[in-house]
C-alpha cells in the first residue's frame, strides 16, 4: 500500500459541539470518537500531521480567568493558548493510542506545543477584529479600555467583547522537530488553534497577545511536511454557492482558479469558509496536489471522490 503524506485539520466540533457545556467527559467522549476516524485514514494508507482548532476551549480559560480574577492573577492570551493546546494535546494522545492499539498498529503519537512565528509589525496588531473571550457589559468595557487599553466593541448586539489581533503566520519555532517526528513515522499533533503566536526581534522570541486563523497555519504545516492533500473537516459535507439561502448549490469539484473566483465574489464569508478557502489556494500554489474539504464521518468517502469539495489546481 502506497502511504500518502497529508495534513488534516480538525474544526472544533471533533472536540466540542455546540450544544455541550465542555465538561471534561463531553470532549474526551468528542476526542475518542473524532480519533476513530483518523486511525481509520492511517489504516488506508495515509501517513498525517494532525492539527485542531481551540476556540471553545480558550474561550473557557479566559472565562474562567475572568471570574477568578479577584483570587488568581490572569494569564496573557499567549499563555491561555498554550494551555489550551496541551489540553487538547493530551486528550487526542490518550485516545489515538488507545484506539491504534485496539486496530493493531504499532504508531507513536506526540503533540509539539508549537510556536507560530508572526510579523511584529504585521497591520493586524494596529486593527484588531477577532473577537474573543466573555461578554461584558457597557460599563465593564469601558473599565477594561481604561486599565488595559483593550480594544472593545459590541458584538453583534449580544454584549461588548474583546477584539485581538489576528495576523499572518509566517513559519513554526518547532519546524524541525515536527518534520524529523514527522518523517520518521510518528503521528504528530501539531499547531493546535493556530499556535502560539511569537514574535522574533533580535534573535529573541517574545510572546504576543492575538489569535492565528488555525486555517491558514494549517495549510503553512501541510507545506512544511510536503503533504500531497489537505484535509480539511468542518461541520458540513461540502462547499457551498449562497449558503443558508434557498440558492444553495453543494460544489463537488473546484479549480484552484474557480475557488478564488468565488471568494473573491464574496460567497465564502471571512468568519466562515473563507479562511478554509484561501488556505487552500495558498497550499495549492505552494505545490499541495489538491485540497478536501467535508465533514469529520465523511472523511474516507471525500477522499475516494464519493463526497465533499476537492479543490486541486
Amino acid at each position: 500500500m502506497k502511504t500518502r503524506n497529508m495534513l488534516v485539520s480538525l474544526g472544533g466540533n471533533a472536540i466540542l459541539k455546540h450544544t455541550e457545556k465542555g465538561t471534561a467527559k463531553e470532549q474526551f467522549e468528542n476526542v475518542r470518537k473524532t480519533s476513530e476516524y483518523i486511525v481509520e485514514l492511517i489504516s488506508e494508507g495515509y501517513h498525517l500531521v494532525l492539527t485542531h482548532g481551540n476556540g471553545p476551549q480558550v474561550g473557557d480559560i479566559l472565562l474562567a480567568y475572568d471570574y477568578a480574577k479577584d483570587y488568581l492573577p490572569p494569564m496573557p492570551l499567549d499563555v491561555c493558548g498554550a494551555q489550551s493546546q496541551g489540553m487538547i494535546g493530551y486528550m487526542f494522545q490518550l485516545s489515538l493510542k488507545n484506539i491504534l492499539k485496539e486496530w493493531g498498529i504499532d504508531k507513536s503519537v506526540v503533540t509539539i506545543l508549537t510556536q507560530t512565528l508572526v510579523h511584529p509589525e504585521d497591520p493586524q496588531f494596529e486593527n484588531p477584529t477577532k473577537p474573543i473571550g466573555p461578554f461584558y457589559t457597557a460599563l465593564e468595557a469601558d473599565q477594561l479600555r481604561r486599565e488595559k487599553n483593550w480594544t472593545i466593541e459590541n458584538d453583534s448586539g449580544k454584549g461588548f467583547r474583546r477584539l485581538v489581533p489576528s495576523p499572518i503566520p509566517l513559519g513554526f519555532v518547532e519546524e524541525g522537530c515536527i518534520k524529523t517526528l514527522y518523517d520518521s513515522g510518528d503521528l504528530v499533533i501539531a499547531s493546535g488553534g493556530g499556535g502560539i503566536p511569537v514574535t522574533l526581534t533580535d534573535g529573541r522570541l517574545k510572546g504576543v497577545e492575538c489569535v492565528i486563523d488555525k486555517d491558514y497555519a494549517a495549510s503553512l504545516l501541510a507545506t512544511l511536511i510536503e503533504a500531497e492533500i489537505l484535509l480539511i473537516l468542518t461541520d458540513v459535507e461540502k462547499i457551498s454557492l449562497y449558503y443558508g439561502t434557498p440558492r444553495e448549490e453543494g460544489l463537488d469539484h473546484l479549480s484552484k482558479s474557480e475557488a478564488l473566483k468565488y471568494l473573491e465574489e464574496g460567497h465564502f464569508p471571512p468568519g466562515s469558509m473563507g479562511p478554509k478557502v484561501k488556505s487552500a489556494i495558498d497550499f495549492l500554489d505552494y505545490g499541495g496536489k489538491k485540497v478536501v474539504v467535508t465533514s469529520l464521518e465523511s472523511a474516507l468517502d471525500a477522499l475516494k471522490g464519493n463526497t465533499g469539495t476537492t479543490i486541486d489546481g
